[in-house]
């Protein structure tokens, strides 16, 4: 394959390792806002929405491009694979993040409850998790399958915590239904963007060895 390519493909994943970071603070900083009840800085991640919107577009037409004009194969394409990949798993935090900033904006006016159930704990573990995962992608790092899967179990488990003291909380006081039930969202959330962070790490393996896992 031509230097070229390798030169413009070294550009990509730049870019796309930007684009993940990117994500990452929309995330990070819609639950600071979430824990300090910052509208604010809830704001300013809504306002992030466009900007990783067109990022996922640039990149992934960067991507069919390199396809088009090179006809990639073997790893080479299995690098641009896995950049796709990691462009959508992106996105789709960064997306995480907006939504949980919208609950910041709704509720930053009520007090907390039981110290928001664990949530900032889990969010330090599900932050480490993206972490990793985008640090593997951008040195193209062998992927500690057993890590991440025990982590991803704890953080697991930390959702079905969550989930257990809000419906107690509801049921104590009805009062604190509503606040109980985005607790129990953003738990969601914040699970499904750990999945997502899996999801770069099972692609970083199949980049670097041909071979599929899966991490649960």
């Amino acid at each position: 394959m031509s230097e070229k390519f390798h030169t413009e493909l070294e550009g990509v994943k730049k870019d796309t390792v930007a684009m993940a970071l990117f994500g990452r603070s929309m995330l990070k900083d819609a639950v600071d806002a979430l824990i300090t009840q910052d509208r604010d800085l809830a704001a300013s991640v809504v306002a992030r929405k466009g900007e990783i919107h067109n990022r996922e577009v640039n990149l992934e037409e960067q991507c069919y491009r390199l396809i088009a004009l090179y006809q990639p194969m073997a790893r080479d394409m299995r690098v641009i694979a896995c950049t796709l990949k990691v462009i959508t798993a992106s996105m789709r935090i960064g997306r995480y993040g907006k939504v949980i900033a919208k609950i910041v904006m709704e509720t930053a006016d009520k007090p907390h409850i039981a110290h928001m159930m664990s949530i900032p704990h889990m969010a330090d573990l599900v932050m480490g998790v993206i972490d990793n995962a985008i640090q593997l992608y951008d040195t193209e790092s062998p992927v500690p399958v057993g890590d991440f899967s025990a982590r991803d179990d704890t953080i697991d488990a930390l959702r079905h915590s969550i989930f257990r003291e809000g419906i107690s909380h509801m049921m104590e006081d009805p009062r604190s239904i509503t606040l109980s039930t985005h607790y129990i969202m953003v738990a969601r959330y914040l699970e499904r963007c750990a999945d997502h962070a899996c999801k770069i790490a099972e692609n970083v393996h199949y980049m670097e060895t041909g071979e599929r896992i899966e991490i649960h």
